[in-house]
């Protein structure tokens, strides 16, 4: 059994995208951001790890999938705006400027009392063109970006924000990198190639 530990429907769409069936369920944890000296990377992984976990714990044997994003423009950590006025102001301040979006992935399986994790993370360097108040406003109106980390939606109109989008995997941008999910489920026993099903190699 596969199982992705979140209900969004971004994530969802791009592990659709495999052809290898599986279930959606709500992990059981908040997600953490960077606080001090952390290192963002590091903390990706944590939350990443930590949902995979807390939807393994009740499904033994089953493969669960986990993600978190954060994403950095200079020092300030980009968080989900969640209103029209702080989307506006985030995509402001990324306006001719470029940011990092890091993606971890963590997938987890419980057998009995014991667990196995293997997590990663994608960074992919994102460039906006020098955007004005207007452009954003509509923007902003049409997507609707509040549940997004930066405030765009780079498979919907946001990719018309971009001036240059570089790095290891560009699915990780809308939150689930996929070149990276492949590489765990096969080294956890599923080759998306090999198995339609969902069903894990003993």
């Amino acid at each position: 059994m596969l199982i992705l530990a979140s209900t969004s429907p971004y994530k969802r769409a791009l592990l659709e995208r495999l052809g290898v069936e599986f279930q959606a369920e709500a992990p059981g944890t908040a997600e953490r951001r960077p606080s001090g000296p952390e290192d963002p990377r590091d903390v990706a992984v944590r939350n990443a790890e930590a949902k995979a976990l807390s939807v393994a714990e009740k499904h033994p044997g089953a493969l669960v999938i986990g993600a978190d994003q954060i994403g950095i423009c200079g020092r300030t950590i980009l968080s989900k705006p969640g209103s029209r006025l702080r989307a506006i102001q985030q995509l402001e301040a990324l306006s001719g400027r470029e940011h990092v979006l890091l993606t971890a992935v963590a997938v987890a399986r419980r057998e009995e009392d014991s667990y196995d994790v293997r997590s990663l993370v994608a960074s992919n360097r994102i460039r906006m063109r020098q955007l004005t108040r207007a452009e954003i406003e509509t923007y902003v109106e049409i997507d609707r970006p509040f549940d997004c980390a930066g405030a765009y939606k780079i498979e919907s109109l946001g990719i018309a924000l971009m001036e240059s989008v570089g790095g290891e995997d560009p699915t990780a941008i809308t939150g689930l990198p996929l070149i990276g999910v492949c590489r765990l489920l096969r080294l956890m026993g599923l080759d998306p190639l090999a198995n339609r099903k969902g069903e894990v190699r003993e």
